[in-house]
C-alpha cells in the first residue's frame, strides 16, 4: 500500500510535534557549549528551541552537517534530527540500511533519494520517507547546494 504526499505530510505532526511538545534537546547544544545536550533525568529529551546560528556545522565527506537533537521522547521512541547541506554531486555516505526509519524534509536544492534501487528526485518542500531496513542513499542531483533535514525515528536512531 502506497502513501501519498498528502498522507505523509499529515503524519509529520504525529511524528515530530509530540517530540517537540513532550520534550526535545540538542540544537541548544551549541548554546549549552556541548556537542549534544544531555537528556533530562529519566532519559527524556527536555523541551528546547534550536536557532540556526547556534548549531555548529561539522564536515563529513562532502556534507556539512548540523546536529539538532538526539534522544528519547516521553513516549519511549528514539529520535535524532540533523540538517545536511551537500554541494552539487555530493553524497554524505554510501547507500546503507539500518533498523530505524528516516524522513527527509527538503529545504532547498534537488536531492536524489535512492530506495531499494529506485531513484527519486525531490525538490524544495518535498518529503521522503524510508522505513526500517530498506537500503537507501542520498546525493545532491542539482547544480546548486542542497539542504535537507533528516528525522530518524525508532531503535538506535542516530546511533542511539
Amino acid at each position: 500500500m502506497g502513501v501519498t504526499r498528502r498522507e505523509m505530510c499529515l503524519m509529520i505532526p504525529g511524528v515530530v510535534v509530540p517530540g517537540l511538545v513532550a520534550g526535545v534537546t540538542a540544537g541548544v547544544m551549541a548554546a549549552m557549549g556541548a556537542e549534544e545536550a544531555e537528556a533530562e533525568e529519566g532519559g527524556v529529551l527536555p523541551t528546547g528551541m534550536f536557532p540556526f546560528e547556534k548549531m555548529t556545522a561539522r564536515a563529513m565527506n562532502t556534507a556539512e552537517i548540523r546536529n539538532v537533537l538526539k534522544g528519547k521522547l516521553a513516549t519511549g521512541e528514539s529520535v535524532e534530527v540533523h540538517e545536511t547541506t551537500l554541494p552539487p554531486g555530493g553524497a554524505p555516505h554510501a547507500p546503507h540500511h539500518h533498523v530505524h526509519s528516516e524522513m527527509w524534509l527538503i529545504r532547498e536544492g534537488t536531492v536524489e533519494l535512492t530506495v531499494e534501487g529506485k531513484v527519486y528526485h525531490l525538490g524544495a518542500g518535498s518529503v521522503g520517507f524510508v522505513r526500517s531496513n530498506e537500503e537507501h542513499g542520498t546525493k545532491n542531483a542539482g547544480t546548486t547546494p542542497a539542504t535537507y533535514f533528516v528525522v530518524a525515528m525508532g531503535p538506535r536512531a542516530g546511533g542511539a
